[in-house]
Parts: C-alpha cells; sequence; structure tokens
C-alpha cells in the first residue's frame, strides 16, 4: 500500500513539473517576443484600423464625403448627362464630362434614393441631397484619417492572448470590413500578435513584411495622394511613352476641324527634346519639353509656318498612355479652346467635312428651338422665347427678352463614327428646362435651315429629339414647318424633285430605320410614290395640305414598307434636301419621327 502511495505521489509530482515547465515556456515564449504582442491601442493597430476602414474620399467627385462612400450602382447627370454608374472605373466618365468644357460651372445631381456607407461600413439610406448635405456637414475633414492607399492580402491571422498573456485563440480575417470590426473590438484586457510574414499594397506595390516594426514602418510612411479622383501624370513614363516609336495626329480642332493639315505625317519625339514631323522627302523640324509637376503641361514648337505655328503651345495633358495622348489648350484672348490628340495609327485621312460644314451653319446666324421631345412628351414650349446663338469661340447664349443662358458647344466624330454635337447650357435648378439640352446629341442631319439631333439615354433607352430651325416656333403648335404662312406647293416641289430614302424612322422611339434600307422613293406630281429596292416596286400615295396652319402630310403605302406610312403626319422642318415628319398622341406628344433625305 505504501508503495502504490509512493508511486502516485511521484506521479502527481512529475505531472506538476511538466505543467509548470509548460507555463514557464509558454510565458518565456510571451516575454521574448513582447514587441509582437499590441494591444487596442497600440501604435501598430490604430494604423490598421485606419488603413481598413472604408476610405470614403475616392468617390468624393459624387458625393462631396471624404467619411462615406457611395454604394453602387446609383445614377447620376453630370453637366445635363445622365451616368449610370456601376463600378469605380465609371467614375473617368464623369470625370471627363467635367474636362469637355474647361470654363463651365460643373454639376452634378444624384438619383435619390442612395445608401452609403460610413467609415466603420454602417449602411445609410439617404433619400435627397437635404439628407445628403447633413451627412457632409457631419464630416470633420480634421479627424479623417483613413489611409486609403493601403491594401492588405488577406488572410491574415491574429493570436489572442488574454491579460496573463496565456494564448485563448486565433481570429483569421478576410476583408477590410473583417479587420476593421475585429480591431474596433478589441477590449482592454485583450492582446494580439500577427501570425507574420504577411504582405502589404501601397499605391498598387506589394511589400513583404516580417513584423510588426515593419508593418509600423511601411504604413507610417505611406504617401497617399489625397486627390484620389485623378490620376497624376508620371513624367517619367509619360517621357518614355512619347520617345518610343512614332506618333500620328488623329484629332487637331481650332474653330474648326483642321486635322487634315496633318494628314500624312509621323512625328518622332527624341529623348533629347527634339522633335520631326515626317511626310515623304518632306521633314518638319521641332522641339518639345514637358513641365516638371504632378499636372505637367507639353510644350511643343514647330516654327512658325502654317499650318505648323498652331501647335506651339503649352499643352494640358487630359490622357496619356502608351497609345494614345489627348492635348487641350485654352485661349488667353479669346477663351477658346483647342484639342489635339496624338495616336500611334496614322488618321484615315479624311478632313472630316462635316464636322466643318456643321460648324459653319450652327455659327452662322441665329437659331430657334422648332420641336424638344423628351421620351415622347413634347417641350418645345419650354424653348418658344429663346433665339439660340453659337460662337466660333465655342460658347453659345440662348436670350429672351428677359433672360440670357450662357453656354459652351463643340462638334466632333464620336467613337462609333457618329457626328456629334455636345451642348452644356447654366441652368439654375433641376427643373430648368435647360438642363435637358445638356447632352451628347447625335446629328441625324442638317443643312442651312435645319439641325436635327437625337440623343438615346444610357440609363433607360429612352430616345429625345432635337431640332433648330431658323425661324421661331410657331405658338406651340408645331413650328418649324414653313413660318407663319406655310406654302404647301414650295414642299411639293421639292419632294417631287429627285428621289429620296429613310434616313431615320423612330417609331415609339423604337429606332426601325433598317427595315427601309435599300429603297429608294420616288414622289410624283400626280400624288403617287414609287418605292424600289431594285428587286422589288412598292405603290403608294402622298398628299401635302395646310390644317391649322402647319403643314399636313398624309402617307400611304404598301407592304413591306408601309410601317411608315400615317394620315397624321406634321412638318416640323423641311430643306431641299431632308423633310422632318412627326405625329402625335392625342395629347400633343410626340409618337413617330420620320426624317427622309434626297439621294
Amino acid at each position: 500500500m505504501k508503495n502504490l502511495l509512493r508511486i502516485h505521489f511521484l506521479i502527481l509530482l512529475v505531472l506538476t513539473l511538466l505543467f509548470g515547465a509548460c507555463q514557464k515556456e509558454e510565458e518565456e515564449f510571451i516575454d521574448e517576443t513582447e514587441e509582437e504582442t499590441i494591444t487596442a491601442n497600440s501604435t501598430a493597430t490604430q494604423l490598421l484600423i485606419r488603413s481598413s476602414e472604408n476610405a470614403g474620399d475616392f468617390d468624393d467627385i459624387i458625393d462631396g464625403n471624404s467619411c462615406a462612400s457611395v454604394v453602387l450602382p446609383v445614377t447620376v447627370v453630370a453637366n445635363g448627362q445622365e451616368v449610370v454608374i456601376n463600378s469605380e472605373d465609371d467614375y473617368d466618365i464623369v470625370e471627363a464630362i467635367f474636362d469637355q468644357f474647361p470654363n463651365d460651372q460643373d454639376t452634378l445631381e444624384i438619383q435619390f434614393p442612395i445608401t452609403i456607407l460610413l467609415e466603420d461600413f454602417t449602411q445609410i439610406v439617404i433619400n435627397d441631397q437635404t439628407e445628403l448635405d447633413a451627412i457632409i456637414a457631419a464630416c470633420d475633414a480634421d479627424i479623417d484619417d483613413s489611409i486609403g492607399c493601403v491594401d492588405f492580402v488577406y488572410p491574415i491571422t491574429f493570436f489572442i492572448y488574454n491579460s496573463n498573456q496565456q494564448q485563448i485563440g486565433t481570429n483569421t480575417v478576410h476583408s477590410d470590413v473583417e479587420l476593421y470590426q475585429f480591431l474596433s473590438n478589441l477590449s482592454s484586457d485583450e492582446y494580439i500578435s500577427i501570425d507574420f510574414p504577411i504582405a502589404v499594397i501601397v499605391n498598387g506595390v506589394q511589400f513583404p513584411v516580417a513584423n510588426t516594426q515593419e508593418l509600423i514602418a511601411i504604413i507610417s510612411s505611406a504617401n497617399c495622394d489625397d486627390d484620389s479622383n485623378h490620376d497624376p501624370i508620371d513624367n517619367t513614363q509619360f517621357t518614355e511613352d512619347l520617345t518610343t516609336g512614332v506618333w500620328y495626329i488623329t484629332y487637331y480642332f481650332d474653330d474648326y476641324d483642321e486635322t487634315s493639315d496633318f494628314n500624312g505625317y509621323e512625328f518622332d519625339f527624341a529623348s533629347d527634346n527634339t522633335a520631326t514631323a515626317t511626310s515623304g522627302t518632306t521633314t518638319v523640324n521641332g522641339t518639345w519639353n514637358l513641365t516638371g509637376s504632378s499636372s505637367p503641361d507639353l510644350v511643343l514648337f514647330f516654327g512658325t509656318n502654317d499650318p505648323w505655328d498652331e501647335l506651339d503651345e503649352d499643352w494640358d495633358i487630359i490622357e496619356a498612355t502608351s497609345e494614345i495622348i489627348r492635348l487641350r489648350d485654352v485661349s488667353g484672348g479669346d477663351g477658346s479652346t483647342d484639342y489635339l490628340t496624338f495616336e500611334r495609327t496614322p488618321n484615315d485621312g479624311g478632313s472630316n467635312t462635316d464636322v466643318n460644314e456643321l460648324i459653319t451653319q450652327l455659327t452662322t446666324g441665329d437659331w430657334y428651338v422648332n420641336l424638344y421631345d423628351d421620351e415622347g412628351d413634347d417641350e418645345t414650349c419650354d424653348y418658344v422665347d429663346y433665339t439660340f446663338t453659337f460662337n466660333t469661340n465655342g460658347t453659345a447664349t440662348a436670350h429672351s427678352n428677359s433672360t440670357t443662358k450662357n453656354g459652351f458647344w463643340s462638334v466632333e466624330i464620336s467613337s462609333d463614327n457618329t457626328l456629334d454635337l455636345i451642348l452644356n447650357f447654366e441652368y439654375d435648378n433641376e427643373d430648368d428646362p435647360f438642363e435637358d439640352l445638356n447632352d451628347d446629341w447625335d446629328v441625324l442631319g442638317f443643312d442651312a435651315t435645319f439641325i436635327n439631333l437625337r440623343d438615346i439615354s444610357g440609363g433607360n433607352g429612352g430616345t429625345d429629339l432635337l431640332n433648330f430651325g431658323r425661324t421661331p416656333y410657331d405658338d406651340c403648335n408645331g413650328g418649324g414647318g414653313g413660318g407663319d404662312d406655310p406654302d404647301p406647293q414650295e414642299l411639293r416641289d421639292i419632294m417631287e424633285t429627285g428621289t429620296w430614302y429613310v434616313d431615320t424612322y423612330l417609331d415609339d422611339g423604337d429606332d426601325e430605320t433598317a427595315d427601309y434600307s435599300g429603297y429608294t422613293y420616288t414622289f410624283y406630281s400626280n400624288q403617287t410614290v414609287l418605292a424600289t429596292n431594285g428587286s422589288e416596286n412598292v405603290q403608294g400615295i402622298w398628299i401635302v395640305t395646310v390644317v391649322a396652319a402647319e403643314l399636313n402630310f398624309e402617307f400611304d403605302m404598301d407592304s413591306p414598307v408601309n410601317g411608315t406610312d400615317d394620315d397624321e403626319y406634321k412638318v416640323t422642318a423641311f430643306s431641299n434636301n431632308s423633310v422632318t415628319f412627326i405625329t402625335r398622341d392625342s395629347s400633343g406628344n410626340v409618337e413617330d419621327t420620320l426624317i427622309i433625305k434626297r439621294n
């Protein structure tokens, strides 16, 4: 029995010694790495919290609030243009709209309600601008110390200890939200350490981190650009791109599109700041320089001979990649804006005559809105009192007896090779009708007497129509179709001359122009009409009359081109080469639009 008790005692003694040894080893492990153990108030913890919280300044161009960000998607109206923002890349679309006119007052309206995300990732629904303004007012910029340029490679594992420095668990985080919430909820008697190594990303560059001191040093030295919505020009990268390979001028605008002046010339920019423009055996020598700043200018000089002296400017750099360089210069004289674009492939050789012809017509004489159809709602009368003048320096005015609206305009070929007229007028509030004119309008047709425009919304796909004519709108009943005393015989004579084709047909806003592709229309004096595509002939009738001081057009065709026919067309504008017809519903709203042009 004594032997048995002695054995039990020895076993207890061994277990006690083993347990004590384990305790001592654990305490020695903590003591040896004391600098790696952090608390809720440690410098490392605070830096991690500031780096993981929701940095709200990256979308300030939308909400003007650096303490919160907008949960996407969200729809905004930037300078009158509707933009649906689905990702952070879409902020560049808004920036491009704001950059379009250098001297205008940029405006942005948010379509509420929206949801915003606060620094602690709390979500709040905002119902109107007043509520958003209250959030902005509560944002104290002095304590907004988020470190937005630092990111982490997840997952990250933390060891957790109690106040006796005994490990009581682990926690692995997989996102900024989890990291922020974990660190923000640490109690005063909890200690943590990080399972190194980890990786930290600063301004897009990844760094390995082996211990807490390295972590503190990397985050503390991070240089975060406060203007996170604008990509500064990297002078070194820009110089490398500019001096590598050759470039071609694909767009030059100085009151008119003068790109053709430089067609065929290959531009070579050397690292010694010299430049040459070469076409066959002709070489023009020049120089280039880059001003030193985060927003540098490209200074070009190619001599004093025309047209090369047009390039001699300090050009603002709007966009710069290895494939395209877009430049802009605002004149110190009349305030007009010149645009210059270099790309890697030559211009197609065209002179953009449509651009220049539209500019010539636009800037000659006065214009009047003869039709404004907002997705079927006829709002033409909103502009009946205004005379529009478009100046060659890119400015515009719309003036009535009591009001003058100032604005800007430009004409360009869009990426889909269509002719666009961009309008941007000042407006007082969201109910001001001039807000509706601000858009990139597709030019459907124009001559000295009319300009037909169309815009298809990027949001709901609705179609707006805008027509400028040379005569004032006629007492809000359609106007523009011949003045106060329209002459039906004038239109008959025009339509009976030559052959015609359907340029545009909108059926309740749906574009069905393609259904009539290939057909040529001949209008005869006996009021019959023939449509033919070479293999098929379709007969019909047409009649022009005057109804309530408006030109009325009745049109009836057989199948298969009978979709356009109607006996209630109103003529909104006509010239020797184009006629525009519309139909209205019982409320006076535009239903269908038909534009025919002479071949």
